[in-house]
């Protein structure tokens, strides 16, 4: 069961203003502004969405293919998602640009000034999906997630002219997408994947209503938040699948990411939809309880214990024999 995973690999540096930006403005000079804000703290995390999900893949045991361009810095990033079972030998390395980064500097009341730099991400469009294809054998599901538009356009096309299925998730990229790509985009895909916001403005951008929508792919994942997730397909009752709950939550970046790579993980097993729901909501609720991305761990027990009090016991012997490679 190989599973393609394309789209953005990116370096966060994220830093704390101890004070408020709005104090450093003045109305009068906002067409001349040169600030320098003093950080508290930096940190330095390991992202992209693509990169996200495929760790999240390989830690389950599925050995995903990572596709994206980097620079010649990724070197460390690549032994580590390696480590953490993500095959990344068709990732293209930039000679020239460095591995995109997102720089964002965050004050007291959360307000957030970032600028993202696409680097080696634009090179993404070079990549074709017929030689990892050549080179891993049979492809079960190709995830397009958000990178160079021109690259998801192009991957989603090799995926017609080879018969691979592929799933949809334009996330990010819906802002800078016109109605014509989306719509390529979504058309035909096996999954389609969206959170609440997402799902509003993918109608927008497509000129589609949900019904339509539901007509060209085979299913509609849709997150909700803290609501969790409903799943949806023409001709069937929509699944809802509430979300795990956590006490105490640290940091939401890459929660999305997450629930991804456990649905899909329990979808490529081949368990019931609400199993493969559940098993993503538990995921997920393991990158909110952590600091960054990909520095969550996955235990067997504390996983399918999380999946029990949440939900019954009806998934938990579907999932246990699944997550054997859990310690």
């Amino acid at each position: 069961m190989r599973i393609a995973v394309t789209g953005s690999i990116a370096t966060d540096h994220l830093m704390t203003f101890p004070g408020r930006f709005g104090e450093q403005l003045l109305a009068d000079r906002l067409d001349r502004v040169s600030l320098s804000f003093l950080a508290d703290n930096l940190e330095v995390r390991r992202g992209g969405v693509a990169a996200n999900i495929a760790f999240g893949l390989g830690v389950l045991g599925l050995r995903p293919v990572l596709v994206g361009a980097v620079g010649a810095d990724f070197e460390p990033y690549r032994v580590r998602l390696k480590d953490h079972g993500v095959d990344t030998d068709s990732v293209r390395v930039s000679e020239s640009l460095h591995t995109a980064r997102f720089v964002c500097t965050t004050d007291r009341d959360q307000n957030q000034i970032a600028t993202f730099y696409a680097g080696a991400m634009a090179e993404a469009r070079e990549i074709d999906l017929r030689e990892v294809a050549a080179r891993t054998g049979r492809l079960e599901l190709v995830l397009v997630s958000p990178d160079d538009p021109e690259a998801m356009l192009r991957h989603t096309r090799t995926c017609r002219d080879l018969g691979i299925p592929f799933a949809a998730d334009p996330s990010q990229q819906l802002a800078r997408l016109d109605g014509e790509q989306v719509r390529e985009l979504v058309d035909g895909a096996r999954f389609l994947f969206t959170n609440e916001y997402e799902t509003a403005l993918l109608l927008e951008r497509t000129g589609w209503p949900e019904e339509e929508v539901l007509r060209r792919v085979g299913t509609w994942v849709t997150t909700h938040g803290e609501a969790g997730a409903r799943i949806r397909g023409e001709g069937r009752d929509p699944l809802s699948v509430p979300a795990v709950e956590v006490p105490a939550v640290v940091d939401p970046t890459g929660v999305g990411d997450a629930f991804r790579a456990g649905f899909l993980a329990g979808t490529l097993w081949g368990v019931p939809e609400r199993c493969a729901a559940q098993l993503g909501c538990a995921v997920a609720a393991s990158v909110l309880a952590s600091v960054g991305t990909q520095e969550y761990r996955l235990h067997r027990d504390s996983l399918l214990d999380r999946i029990r009090t949440t939900y019954g016991v009806g998934c938990t012997a579907t999932l246990v024999t699944r997550l054997r490679e859990l310690t």
